[in-house]
Order: C-alpha cells, then structure tokens, then sequence
C-alpha cells in the first residue's frame, strides 16, 4: 500500500510540475526579482498525500484527469471571482460568444456564495423577456440544485441546442418564495449596437456589449444617424446593463468620441506584458492583419457633439473603461448610478488540447490614474432607475473580490454614502432606502422607449433643462 501511495505520489508530482511549467509560471525565479525562491515541496507533498487518498479510499474510483483538472479549477476559482479554468466546451463557448451568437438563454452570469447571480439579461433573449433581473440568484438548474456547483458547468447546462427547454428556480430579494420559470434555448444573436433619434436633435446610441463587430456596427448607425440629422444639438450613449466585453472595443468605442492620441485607459499587473496604455489611435483598437481604421468613416461632429453617457450597476468592465474615459477628459456628462465596479484584466492563456484558463493579470486605470477595481464610475449627476427597486450586488460585494489598489483596507470609498453628514429634505433623500416594490410594478421599462426616466433626464440635460433624480412617481409612493 505505501509503495502504490509513493508511486502515485510521484506522478502527482510530475503532473503538478508539468502543469507549472505549461502555464508558464515561473516556479524557480522570483518574477518580482526579490530572489532566488524554490517549489513548495511541503504543499506539493501535501498535495500528493491527498491525490493518493483519493486514488486508494475514495468510494468510486475517480480518473486522473478529473482529479488534475479539479486540481486546476480550484487553484483557478481561489483567487477571485473571474479568474477560471475552461475545459474544451467552456473555451469553445468563449471564442463563439465574442462573435456575437451562440445557443441558450441570454444571462451574463457570475459565482457569489455557491450560487449563480445574475449580472445582466442580455436584450431580446429569452431571459430578457421572461423577466429575468440583475442580482437574481439561480438556486436550482431544472431539478439539480445550483449550490456546490461550477460556474463552467451551470453554464453549460443553460446553454444548449435551440428549442429545447429548462426551468430555472430563482431567489429574488423582497419575494417570499422562490420564482420558478421555464425558458425556452434559442440562437442568442446579440446587437451589440441599436439607436434611434429620440426626439429632433436628439440622438440615442446603445452598446449592450463589447464584441468584435461592435465599433464597425456603431460606426454605420451612427454615420447614418448624422446623415439623416445634420445639425443633431445632442447624443446619448447608453451603457446601461452592458456587462462588458473585448477591451479594443471599449478603446475604439471611446476613440469614435475623443482627439485622436488621447490616452483612453491604462493596465498594471505583476508582468512586463500587464503594464499598457492604450490610445484613441487605431494600433490600440483596430483588429485583424490589416489593422484598418474603422472609425474613419465617422462625422467629424461625431467628436464634439454635446453627449450623456449612460450607467447603472449593471454597466462593467468594458462600458466602465468608456465612461470612465469620457469622463475623466470632459468630453461627456456620466449620468444614473453608480457602475459594478469590475476594473480587473482577465488574459485567456490557452493551454494543450483546446483548453485554456483565463487569469486576472491587471487592473485598469482611467486615464486620470484613478482604479475601477471594486469601486466603479460614479456618475457626474446621479439619476435612480425607478424600475430597478432591487439592492445590486457590485464587485465589492463578491466573495475574494480583488481589492482596489488605491483604497487602503480601512480606508473608506470616495463614494460611500454617509447620510448622517448630510440631511436633505428633497424627494431623492427620502426615497432612500427603498421599499421593495410588487413584483407586479416591477414590470420592465424597455430602454430608449419614452417610458426611459433616465434617459428622458439624459435629454433634459442636454437642452439645459432641470434634472430630476428621482421619478415622481416613486417619490410620491414612497414618502406616502
């Protein structure tokens, strides 16, 4: 029995040490030049005492692929909540997802606790329309339950062939029991971009997320848009919900609004290679061997027409390098609430046999110096979402979150509210903290519609008008 321990002993070893060396980490050298360190033989001893547990006492035997593979997952999902292993499905989906079309239900979705949380439905899919919210919390996938489960693999059983069905069991704050609602997979075609002319003069531009044809796509629309509306007095872009995506995106994006060369964000980890600035010139945000320039086209007005960008809690990572962006360099007003706050670089590191692990390597910086990490863009006028009545779960709420890198521990946020400072007879300072509203007034207000609150107060502002924080409406209900 011990020579058998020894023996698979051993190869865990040499698994481990191979896996070291295919992830490129330096296991002998120090990267932080402090010294000459060497492999962790007591963890690795460790590390090989439980394989051979495993190996010998576990009540089923258990292929050692699936035991390294865990092994990964785990060192992976340990460090912070985006950093992750992806098995052959898992980096295929990836790959198919930038492109802007896959099967399932439409659900940006992240891990808190065990379970899946939602961070955004996705416009036009089945989960949008089904009334699926930001910060529900999956508990039970058809009739497996969600606890205990990876982040990959509750994926992959949302995911699926078209027409095919599942019943998700949700948990939502301020109802008594849990929702439970069948969703039917369907080809998730996202556009990335849509817009409209709100009312003469007045443009609105939506990005819902950051794939690879999202500068071109807006890029047409908005050409078109000055075409037909020469002397457009004001333009909106609408980041609400947009979860983010592909950062040369959000470089381009930004670059379509500000001179060219302005520095648009910046990147800083532990390796040569994490530590970028990124410019509004088409080296940083053009794809492909050709590289072309494909804000070219664009109207000149397109770079001092008065703007509004739009955000909320479910606007992250990519939407908040944009509004962070054009806010820091004056070229447009932040208005609605407070972002999500995920201001980290995840790099896809891919490995043998289609599989790869997506790492968080940096954290990004506004062009101002300031982090995103777990802190987010504060709009210039804050602006509530009278529909959106549910307390957001923002990065710094998620479990092994990475810290800022700016904010001492003990120091508090620049935008944490303190309402004892502060005493304001206004309606916005009374409808806080909200009452949870029925779920039958939380009914869905379709964004750029003329139902939008925030965006009808995005237009006000760009014609001067005064701005109200809070819709009346929901004042009125609350202070009742």
């Amino acid at each position: 029995m011990k020579s058998r321990l020894r023996n698979l002993g051993l190869i865990a070893v040499g698994v481990v040490a191979g896996v070291l060396i295919s992830l490129n980490f330096q296991a002998v050298a120090d990267r932080a030049g402090a010294g000459r360190t060497t492999l962790p033989i007591e963890e690795l001893r460790s590390f090989t005492e439980v394989f051979g547990a495993i190996k010998t006492n576990y009540v089923e035997p258990v292929e050692d692929k699936r035991l390294i593979t865990e092994a990964i997952n785990g060192m992976l999902t340990g460090l912070d909540p985006h950093s992750a292993y992806l098995d052959q499905e898992a980096f295929k989906e990836l790959q198919v997802g930038t492109q802007g079309q896959f099967g399932g239900l439409g659900i940006e979705v992240g891990m808190e606790d065990g379970f899946v949380k939602v961070i955004s439905p996705i416009e036009d899919t089945p989960a949008f329309k089904a009334g699926i919210k930001p910060n529900d919390l999956i508990i039970k996938l058809d009739e497996t339950p969600v606890k205990g489960m990876s982040l990959n693999d509750a994926v992959k059983r949302m995911r699926g062939k078209p027409n095919t069905s599942i019943t998700l069991t949700i948990s939502r704050k301020g109802e008594s029991a849990p929702i439970v609602v069948t969703l039917t997979r369907a080809v998730i075609r996202v556009q990335s971009v849509k817009s409209k002319v709100i009312e003469p003069g007045y443009g609105w531009v939506r990005v819902s997320q950051f794939q690879e044809a999202t500068a071109e796509n807006m890029v047409k629309q908005i050409t078109q848009m000055f075409k037909e509306n020469p002397n457009l007095k004001g333009l909106v872009l609408d980041l609400r919900n947009d979860p983010g995506g592909l950062l040369h995106g959000a470089v381009a994006i930004s670059s379509a609004f500000l001179p060219a060369k302005t520095l648009v964000v910046s990147t800083d980890g532990r390796a040569e290679d994490a530590k970028k600035k990124f410019y509004a010139t088409p080296d940083d945000y053009a794809r492909g061997s050709r590289g072309e320039d494909v804000l070219k086209s664009l109207p000149q007005a397109v770079k001092t027409v008065p703007m509004v960008v739009l955000v909320n809690g479910g606007s992250a990572s990519a939407s908040e390098i944009v509004a962070g962006a054009l806010q820091d360099h004056k070229r447009a007003t932040v208005i609605g609430t407070q972002t999500f706050g995920k201001g980290s670089v995840q790099t896809i590191m891919p490995l043998g046999n289609n599989t790869a692990i997506k790492l968080t390597t940096a954290r990004y910086y506004t062009p101002s110096g300031r982090s995103i990490q777990a802190l987010g863009i504060k709009p210039d006028v804050q602006v509530e979402d009278p529909t959106d009545t549910l307390t957001r779960v923002r990065e710094a709420d998620l479990t092994r979150h990475l810290n800022n890198g700016q904010l001492k521990p003990e120091e508090p946020k620049a935008d944490a509210k303190k309402p004892e400072e502060k005493k304001d007879s206004s309606a916005a300072a009374k409808v806080k903290p909200q009452t949870p509203i029925s779920p039958a007034e939380m009914k869905p207000v379709e964004l750029g519609s003329k139902d939008d609150f925030q965006l009808q107060q995005a237009i006000a502002y760009l014609k001067g008008e005064p701005v109200k924080a809070v819709s009346p409406t929901v004042a009125q209900t609350k202070t009742n």
